[in-house]
């Protein structure tokens, strides 16, 4: 029997064992940030200059540029880990950027269309294309090779593409440790709870024999709502520390979580329950 154990305490999955592990991507198993925030610098760049009101309107100009950082999550303290950028799609971020642009003062026709240019300029700047390319958080390897050697399979459910799923894992050698992904392609998308149970019926697994990861407040809801028992927040993945809801236990590093071989039937669902031992993750860093 495998069960996740976090600083010493182990996460009971109820009356069974654990099946499978769920990552959330950006924030969680991803550094994201420098992307994500090149990104979004790239696209009010563009918008301002399409949008053309430094000379004739500057004070239009200023409120555009204020309105496209807080769209986005930007600020000299980090990104927003729950803004548009960090958690949102790209097409939702679109609209996010069109929005703005009304605001500003444009008609949404043009607002969309515009938005739309100031994408295709950027797109190229996302994930493995970008100068600041997106890297595994510290010590997460070590915490899938435990799983994959325990027989535990592990997925991602995201809300980026497919193909920038893939396109990270592939890049430092993790796809060999995930079992599945579901992605912005996928119906439902996160944070629809039962996103959470299509992702479980590529696995073969119960949604209530999962642990979920992630670094939002509206993973960590998801999560429950779909009935997965062992539901924990990230908070390390973004310079601006992750307001998560207190109801759910959280980490600061993998090295907290470990992977546990349970030596007695597992009890009533606890957090702590039966007698283990750990089967080990062998370093802290990645």
């Amino acid at each position: 029997m495998v069960l996740l154990s976090l600083r010493g305490t182990v996460l009971s999955c109820g009356t069974g064992v654990l099946a499978a592990v769920l990552f959330d991507k950006d924030g969680t198993i991803s550094h994201s940030e420098p992307m994500l925030e090149a990104l979004a610098k790239a696209r009010v760049f563009h918008c301002l200059e399409l949008a053309d009101l430094a000379q004739r309107d500057p004070e239009g100009h200023r409120f555009l540029a204020d309105l496209l950082h807080r769209a986005y999550g930007l600020s000299d303290e980090g990104m927003l880990p729950s803004g548009t950028m960090a958690v949102a799609s790209r097409d939702h971020n679109l609209v996010a950027t069109a929005t703005a642009l009304v605001q500003a003062g444009l008609g949404w026709p043009e607002a969309l269309a515009m938005a739309e240019t100031v994408f295709a300029r950027t797109d190229d700047l996302h994930g493995q294309g970008s100068e600041s390319r997106p890297a595994p958080t510290p010590g997460l390897r070590p915490l899938l090779e435990a799983l994959r050697d325990a027989g535990v399979p592990c997925a991602v459910i995201s809300n980026d593409h497919v193909e920038g799923i893939e396109s990270f894992l592939a890049a430092h050698g993790l796809g060999r440790f995930v079992q599945a992904i579901w992605s912005a392609e996928h119906q439902p998308r996160k944070p629809d709870p039962d996103a959470v149970h299509g992702l479980c019926r590529e696995l073969g697994v119960a949604a209530e024999h999962c642990a979920l990861i992630g670094d939002a407040n509206s993973d960590l809801r998801m999560a429950r709502a779909a009935g997965v028992p062992v539901v924990l927040g990230y908070r390390a993945g973004w310079r601006r520390p992750a307001e998560l809801d207190a109801s759910f236990p959280q980490l600061d590093h993998w090295q907290e979580l470990s992977v546990t071989a349970a030596t007695t039937p597992p009890g009533p669902p606890s957090m702590a329950s039966g007698d283990s031992r750990p089967l080990g993750i062998s370093s802290p860093i990645d």
